[in-house]
């Protein structure tokens, strides 16, 4: 057989080897495709089963599967076998979710944040008759690091920074310093310097030990007091960095006028409210998801009734809309529009892209304004997810995050327990 003959036949087994397999290999694409968990809603609401190609067959486990349909049973997580030749090719686990139900927000409020230690925010100089320099910035003290402790003393405010300073540089003694930079806790010296202008000692640093701000409530559980709001971590405006919180509370919050956003420009609410208020809640975390805590139910004066979640996976590009307030303390509704929706299997933060269509919020605000973070977002009557971001160059759109992450977040289970 001749070398070119010997080419042409192999060439010929390699085409029946590839068009033999190739169903299959179109059938392998489709099943490894398919996700591993599927999450149903709740009980009563059937879901369409993945279809593969012709000769894989479906077998179920604690489900009853009807015309292409699944309908979980009570006894929680269940199990769907792919087959081929009945042969198992994949195994999908579907989880079974409770009956989630959680009362929609829209309030505007006040925000405060203490700081876990003080947070450092700059570096100024110290002037004497000697020198002048900044002992904080000698020290190696960087914009961002919290200052935990000073000469072991335990720091939770600016109050408990002044009298060691004060004592240390009376008696010339430096201070020792543990602080958090990072996940890393670094141990320093510095030495406070007498600032012949005022007479007073200084370490040349700036610190904070609290922020403020406004947002929006995104939702409320009645069965476990807990709240979820603004969609997003809060971050120190100077360091831009997450603010690492010891304790925080909301209050009530009064819109009194909107800057109106441009181009370029993101616009802003502009609300009146006081710390010394009673508090409406509690704010014991600060995630990238948001601010989340308890709230005192019987504070607020206007009060959705508790609507269904719908998970990431159940979110339409169409019509929706959301909850906010852009005058006083109404809580009122404004239409949007889901451009895109990403299912998503883990938690991020930017779900959902979204679009105001209201003429009404466009005309007082141009879209999306700081301070309307958190708004809930209702589609097809559920509670989809919150707004988060405005688009800088486009502030009619923004981002939005799924409402399962913020409730993950919150501490609330929204799934059912396995079965044992």
């Amino acid at each position: 057989m001749t070398s070119k003959s010997k080419i042409r036949t192999t060439i010929g087994i390699l085409l029946l080897i590839f068009f033999l397999i190739f169903p299959f290999l179109t059938d392998v694409k489709q099943y490894i495709s398919i996700p591993n968990d599927i999450i149903t809603f709740q009980n009563d609401n059937p879901m369409s089963i993945p279809k593969l190609g012709k000769d894989f067959n479906v077998t179920a486990n604690n489900i009853v599967a009807q015309n292409d349909k699944i309908y979980p049973n009570e006894t929680g997580d269940s199990e769907i076998v792919y087959k081929k030749a009945n042969f198992p090719v994949k195994k999908v686990n579907v989880s079974v979710l409770k009956d989630k139900k959680v009362i929609p927000g829209g309030q505007s409020v006040g925000v405060q944040l203490h700081t876990l230690g003080v947070l450092v925010v700059g570096h100024h100089l110290v002037y004497n008759n000697q020198s002048t320099n900044s002992p904080g910035e000698d020290a190696d003290i960087h914009v961002g690091d919290v200052i935990l402790e000073m000469n072991g003393n335990k720091i939770k405010q600016l109050d408990d920074v002044k009298p060691i300073v004060r004592n240390a540089g009376k008696n010339k003694e430096s201070i020792s310093i543990k602080l958090k930079r990072g996940k890393e806790i670094v141990e320093t010296t510095l030495r406070p310097m007498l600032n012949k202008k005022d007479n007073s000692y200084q370490i040349g640093l700036y610190i904070r030990d609290s922020a403020t701000g406004i947002g929006t409530i995104s939702f409320y559980e009645e069965e476990s007091g807990k709240y979820g709001a603004l969609g997003h971590i809060i971050s120190d405006t100077d360091t831009k960095k997450p603010i690492e919180i010891h304790e925080g509370k909301i209050v009530r919050s009064k819109v009194t006028s909107i800057e109106k956003g441009n181009q370029g420009i993101p616009g802003e609410k502009q609300a009146k409210f006081s710390m010394k208020d009673k508090k409406l809640g509690t704010i014991t975390k600060n995630s990238p998801f948001g601010i989340f805590g308890k709230l005192d139910p019987d504070i607020l004066d206007e009060k959705q009734e508790p609507m269904p979640i719908g998970l990431s996976n159940e979110v339409e590009k169409g019509p929706a809309h959301i909850l906010t307030v852009i005058e006083g303390e109404k809580v009122e509704k404004f239409d949007i529009e889901i451009i895109n929706t990403v299912p998503q299997k883990h938690p991020s933060t930017k779900g959902m892209v979204i679009k105001v269509t209201d003429e009404r919020l466009l005309e007082r605000t141009g879209g999306i304004v700081q301070g309307m973070s958190g708004s809930p977002i209702i589609q097809n009557d559920k509670i989809v997810g919150a707004v988060t971001h405005v688009f800088v160059n486009d502030p009619t759109s923004g981002y939005g995050v799924h409402i399962e992450w913020m409730l993950e977040e919150a501490g609330i289970n929204i799934y059912k327990e396995k079965a044992s």
